[in-house]
């Protein structure tokens, strides 16, 4: 079905756009949340008569995001939860939690504005990285901390500590394989010194 969107779609226009969308979509989604309309002679005509006031609404929806997106970023999110075994929490975090939380610091923003990490709720402490879809042109990155202040700094140290550890391994293989390069080098050279002897005793 074609239809005409009256206000920036994420992925698909922006306004004024006339597109192409499945029936289910357009009938059960863009119409009835009013972000489009069927692209017909009369609903066209109507919304070039609106075009002005609906171009108008959109960048103030834009700049009010511009202006939330300051408060998020100065946003300290720690989200208590009980912590077990290796660092798994006792439930999850999803994104009505971190909506609540972010609320309850002062800084409101809807369940539907949180973008989780691809593999969904968070389930183990520590730090995370999350966004905050303020608008279709504003997106935030927001970390926040799971379980405790505690158990984010431990799952930090243990991480950096594993990174060492690598690194030394890896320095350690690095130092024996030039060993043996030397070993190699070494042995190459006191054969060629013998076979040097032995054609000079020959030779005399």
């Amino acid at each position: 079905m074609d239809v005409i969107l009256l206000e920036m779609v994420e992925n698909l226009g922006g306004i004024g756009d006339q597109v192409k969308v499945r029936p289910g979509y357009g009938r059960n989604f863009l119409i009835p949340k009013g972000k489009a309309t069927l692209a017909t002679p009369d609903n066209i005509a109507a919304f070039e008569a609106r075009r002005a006031e609906l171009e108008a609404k959109a960048a103030d929806e834009f700049t009010s995001a511009k202006g939330r997106s300051r408060f998020v970023r100065e946003l300290k999110l720690v989200i208590e939860r009980q912590v077990g075994a290796e660092g798994k929490l006792f439930g999850s975090v999803g994104t009505l939690d971190i909506a609540e939380a972010a609320t309850a610091a002062g800084v409101e923003i809807a369940r539907s504005e949180v973008r989780l990490p691809e593999d969904g709720p968070i389930r183990v402490a520590g730090e995370h990285v999350i966004e905050i879809h303020l608008h279709s042109d504003v997106s935030v990155e927001l970390p926040i901390i799971v379980g405790s202040v505690e158990a984010a700094e431990a799952a930090k140290a243990a991480a950096v500590a594993a990174a060492e550890v690598a690194a030394e391994a890896e320095s350690a293989a690095e130092l024996a394989t030039a060993a043996d390069a030397v070993e190699v080098a070494t042995a190459e050279q006191g054969t060629a010194s013998d076979e040097s002897d032995e054609a000079e005793k020959s030779a005399g």
